[in-house]
């Protein structure tokens, strides 16, 4: 099974560029996807851009991974509190 990660272009570095997702940055090839700019939304799949999506598909996305959080939340603390 392969994971792909939703995540925000913020800036370029040389050959990469720094994506951010939760808070979090990391530098990504996008080789594959050479005309991004900052702000794009992304899917980032072994440290490579795999996808450029559209606002509808960012926003879905992000609100399923949104979701996913918050369920396990809910479960941590249920599991914590026994």
């Amino acid at each position: 099974m392969c994971l792909a990660i939703p995540m925000t272009i913020t800036r370029f570095e040389g050959n990469y560029a720094i994506a951010t997702a939760n808070g979090v940055e990391t530098s990504v090839n996008y080789a594959m996807m050479p005309d991004l700019k900052e702000n794009d939304k992304v899917l980032v799949h072994a440290g490579f851009v795999i996808e450029k999506l559209d606002e509808e598909q960012a926003r879905e996305i992000e609100e399923t991974w949104k979701e996913y959080y918050e369920v396990m939340e809910k479960e941590e603390k249920k599991n914590s509190a026994v």
